[in-house]
């Protein structure tokens, strides 16, 4: 299966480096990559600063492929990934508890993976999984949330076997002033949407992180699907 990928930044990248990146991203150190060109623009500019859509051909024939959206898997699951390599504000007693079940309960071995597939939580994404560690929103309300704006999925690269198949096919470039101007339209019509109280008001069985909790509901719970 040969996919064709992006990866937005503020300079062009036609050799990725194996092990290179920052720590605390959404899956930890990788190379972070998207199959929307226009996704990678809006993740390549800056305020000042035009960026590049970088593109590059990855045969995946052989690679192991860890979808966070497949049947198997819940946003729990994502949002327990993020907790291990994000940094979480975790002090109110409620979202330390939260923390550490999230993490007993639903830790995935994802460091097997050579790729990974999943959201990508953007400063307003990373704000609403944290909503809800603290209890603010329900977990029908978080999985909705993360729709908002339409982000798409990430696919990073997270091992010397992935990055030895990546082939560069060039780059397209972007201009700041017309796509900063979406990337901030983006997370604003997120942010919209989401303190939209009459589109996003609680509705009665609504599931919280406290129900999680005390029930100690499990992956395979049918309410988390």
């Amino acid at each position: 299966m040969e996919k064709i990928i992006y990866h937005g930044s503020d300079h062009i990248l036609s050799k990725p480096k194996f092990g290179y990146g920052k720590t605390y991203n959404d899956y930890g150190v990788g190379f972070y990559c998207t199959e929307n060109p226009n996704m990678a623009k809006e993740w390549g500019v800056g305020i000042d600063h035009n960026g590049y859509a970088n593109q590059y051909r990855i045969e995946c024939d052989g690679l192991t492929i860890l979808d966070l959206n497949a049947p198997g898997y819940t946003m729990l699951h994502w949002l327990t990934i993020l907790l291990e390599n994000r940094e979480f504000d975790a002090s109110a007693p409620l979202a330390a508890e939260a923390k550490e079940y999230l993490m007993n309960t639903f830790h995935l071995d994802y460091k097997f993976a050579d790729i990974i597939m999943g959201y990508r939580a953007d400063d307003s994404y990373f704000s609403f999984a944290s909503d809800f560690i603290n209890g603010a929103i329900s977990y029908r309300q978080l999985c909705n949330a993360m729709r908002l704006g339409k982000l798409g999925q990430q696919f990073v690269l997270k091992s010397r076997a992935a990055f030895e198949r990546l082939e560069f096919l060039g780059y397209e470039t972007a201009d700041s002033k017309e796509w900063y101007k979406k990337k901030a339209f983006r997370d604003q019509t997120a942010r919209r949407q989401y303190f939209d109280v009459e589109h996003n008001r609680r509705q009665r069985g609504d599931l919280y992180i406290t129900t999680i909790l005390d029930e100690e509901m499990k992956p395979d719970d049918p309410r988390l699907r």
